[in-house]
């Protein structure tokens, strides 16, 4: 059986945020694993964690799938506080890598952790900012808009699946069915065929 860890990156605002549109995606992955015979943990930031569990729960974890909303670019200052508390107790990572003995080890290279990780975004940018040279994005991708949060999994010796984002959730016609879809055909994608 393989381990997957969910971390619910969700923060709270009244009228724009409340939650649901990331639960029900937590929900989906949730379902879609245990019926895949995938054990399954969650950590739900916002609702409180013990630091030394969630150190425990990165290294138990095959996989992490990172449910997050995307605030001003980024990932909610909860979870870069949770990324901060947790990955700074010395258990994921043996250095950052470098070796005065051999300079083949480069910086970012002392990772301990071996599984592979998810990220998952809801957005309100359409999705064609993305990989358009005149977008607000200047070109970049989707991965490349968010390679921040990329080297935080690399950097603890992570490897990157194939990353999954929903646009456009304010505009009025988001059709949840549908997206929920195209992110099932993503989850088969990453964790029946991997």
């Amino acid at each position: 059986m393989k381990n997957v860890l969910i971390i619910n990156g969700h923060q709270y605002y009244d009228v724009v945020a409340k939650g649901e549109l990331t639960a029900s995606y937590i929900d989906t992955a949730t379902n879609f694993l245990e019926e895949n015979s995938f054990t399954v943990k969650t950590t739900h930031i916002e609702k409180g964690y013990e630091i030394e569990e969630e150190v425990q729960k990165l290294v138990w974890a095959d996989y992490v799938i990172f449910q997050y909303p995307v605030y001003w670019m980024s990932m909610p200052w909860l979870a870069k506080k949770y990324f901060d508390e947790v990955l700074t107790q010395g258990k994921h990572y043996a250095s950052d890598g470098r070796s005065r003995e051999d300079a083949s080890k480069t910086y970012g290279s002392g990772g301990l952790l071996k599984g592979k990780y998810m990220l998952s975004l809801t957005y309100n940018c359409p999705v064609s900012e993305f990989d358009n040279e005149k977008g607000f994005f200047d070109g970049l991708s989707l991965d490349e808009a968010h390679i921040a949060v990329h080297k935080i999994f690399q950097f603890c010796g992570m490897t990157p699946l194939k990353s999954y984002a929903v646009h456009d959730i304010f505009k009025g016609d988001l059709n949840l069915d549908f997206e929920l879809e195209k992110f099932e055909k993503v989850l088969k994608d990453n964790f029946l065929l991997d």
